[in-house]
C-alpha cells in the first residue's frame, strides 16, 4: 500500500512521527512517502497523492498546507486517516472528509494503533 504521511511542520515531526514509523518493522510492508523527509526538495505533492491508497494526516495542528493537501486527497476519493496527540483537538471540519479518527499518547501507541488500523 502506499500511504501519504501529511502533516504541519508546527512540531517535531521527525522525532513524532517520521522516526516511529520507519523503525516500526510491522509497517514495512507498506510504502511511506514523507514529504518533508528531503529539506529543499521541491516536490509535487499533489501528483504524489494521485498515487497513494491512503493519507495518514497527523492534525493535531492546524496548516494552511495540511488543509489543501486533504481536499485534494478528498476530491481524489483517497482514503483518509486523521490521527491526533491526546490532549489537543482538531479542527471539526475534518468530519467532512473522514469519520476515521485515531487519538495516540506516544510513538509506541501511535505505531500499535497504526498497525490495528492497517491491518483491517
Amino acid at each position: 500500500m502506499n500511504i501519504y504521511v501529511a502533516h504541519s511542520n508546527k512540531f517535531n515531526y521527525i522525532k513524532k512521527l517520521y522516526e516511529p514509523i520507519k523503525s516500526a518493522k510491522s509497517l514495512s510492508i507498506h510504502n511511506f512517502f514523507f514529504p518533508h523527509d528531503e529539506i529543499n526538495k521541491l516536490i509535487n505533492t499533489k501528483e504524489i497523492i494521485k498515487s497513494s491508497d491512503l493519507i495518514i494526516a497527523d492534525v493535531s495542528f492546524p496548516s494552511i498546507g495540511l488543509g489543501i493537501e486533504l481536499g485534494w486527497a478528498d476530491y481524489l476519493k483517497i482514503p483518509i486517516l486523521c490521527i491526533y496527540e491526546k490532549g489537543l483537538e482538531y479542527s471539526s471540519s475534518l468530519k467532512f472528509i473522514t469519520n476515521n479518527f485515531v487519538e495516540y499518547d506516544s510513538p509506541r501507541d501511535l505505531i500499535e494503533k497504526l498497525e490495528k488500523y492497517l491491518n483491517n
